[in-house]
């Protein structure tokens, strides 16, 4: 008995004396470790690549190839802010890691893409397809595709699908530009959406949704006005909107046509941008009658506010696409005009507004301006950049 305490009081002086050994080693240093949010991507839309930026330094940190045609690219991200997935033109899917600058995986999903949305829990990515046109819906962990929604219309013809945004109650929204309707579809089963169909007008091109998720709106290409859907309200139908505002007024040729999703809800007044016209229109949305039409330099083509509300920017299509103009929703005066570059082509805001990031496409570069002083801030070089996107984004409605 005593020889048997003897060995385990051994036993125990071994374990002791390994356990003082082993936590008296050096360790080793920590991995690095970072959040995501202040991070973002710039898309470079004739190389096919992504510049990785961090809002904070205001400097790139990475670089991303192998995307494909990006030339109307668009992404969205993970709730977590870890993974983009990025919408090519050549309608291609593509899965980024933000943290690790890589591809994770690549999908050929349609012949031609224009966007895309993710679900409301994150877990489906859904595309916007010119060819074939429709929807079609994949998993946001694996990429594999679960359901196909084909936009037929008529005699079995097929339409090109835009505006397409996720929306409250795991609905994705979208229009059919041939078909003129707007679709929603519920996808709590995955593999059986169900779908509703609205009659919108002629040639729905672009659309938002309200930051509560509420009301979609789509512009019409082929008439005055726009198409306006109630999802809380939604057997109530198409209302149009603003139908007449500029009907004696002559319109100019339409360069670019305005991205609607650059929205500006500012209180009870949504400002638009009108379509062929030097304009902004304020549109009070208790009425959703025009209240007010503010001149501009050119034709705008996105209208986004910042964050705390206070200002709205403004850029605009050739041969006025090297300026910008910022609005003060005060008075609605025009407070700063700037100039940074040639081919502006989109603005993104910090998350708390204290700067504006802004692509300027023919001089390879991104400027950074203080949007209180005006002042530039940086220049941070990018190949041909177009659409800008910091990760708050994961946690915004339609965006």
């Amino acid at each position: 008995m005593r020889n048997q305490n003897l060995n385990n009081f051994r036993y125990f002086l071994v374990c002791l004396m390994a356990t003082v050994f082993l936590v008296s080693l050096p360790r080793a240093p920590l991995a690095d470790v970072r959040g995501t949010g202040d991070l973002g991507l710039v898309v470079e839309r004739t190389s096919g690549s992504l510049t990785a930026i961090n809002s904070t330094t205001r400097r790139a940190v990475g670089k991303i190839t192998g995307l494909g045609d990006l030339s109307h690219a668009s992404l969205v991200y993970s709730p977590d802010e870890r993974y983009a997935f990025v919408f090519g033109r050549d309608g291609a899917l593509t899965k980024v890691d933000v943290l690790e600058n890589k591809i994770v995986k690549r999908v050929e999903q349609a012949h031609n893409s224009v966007g895309g949305a993710i679900s409301q829990d994150g877990r489906l990515i859904a595309t916007s397809n010119y060819d074939p046109g429709g929807v079609r819906v994949f998993s946001a962990d694996t990429l594999e595709k679960v359901a196909d929604i084909k936009a037929e219309y008529g005699d079995g013809q097929l339409a090109k699908v835009v505006g397409l945004v996720d929306a409250p109650g795991q609905k994705f929204v979208f229009s059919l530009f041939e078909a003129g309707e707007i679709w929603t579809a519920d996808l709590h089963d995955p593999k059986n959406p169900k779908i509703q169909k609205f009659k919108a007008g002629k040639e729905p091109y672009d659309a938002l949704i309200s930051p509560e998720g509420r009301y979609y709106i789509a512009g019409l290409f082929g008439e005055d006005g726009l198409a306006l859907l109630d999802l809380w309200n939604s057997d109530a139908g198409i209302r149009k909107i603003v139908p007449e505002y500029a009907k004696n007024d002559p319109k100019l040729p339409v360069f670019k046509m305005p991205h609607l999703e650059g929205r500006a809800l500012v209180g009870d007044y949504w400002f638009l941008p009108a379509v062929g016209h030097h304009e902004m229109l304020v549109i009070d949305r208790r009425e959703w009658k025009v209240v007010r039409r503010i001149p501009l330099d050119g034709q705008p083509v996105f209208v986004i506010p910042r964050p705390d509300e206070r200002q709205i920017w403004v850029n605009f299509a050739l041969p006025d696409n090297d300026k910008l103009q910022v609005i003060d929703t005060r008075d609605l005066s025009v407070v700063q005009r700037l100039t940074p570059g040639k081919a502006v082509l989109h603005m993104e805001f910090t998350p708390k507004g204290q700067e504006v990031w802004v692509s300027a496409r023919d001089d390879d570069q991104v400027l950074v301006y203080d949007t209180e002083t005006f002042r530039e801030m940086a220049r941070i070089p990018a190949e041909k950049p177009s659409g800008i996107f910091f990760t708050a984004r994961a946690h915004r409605l339609g965006l």
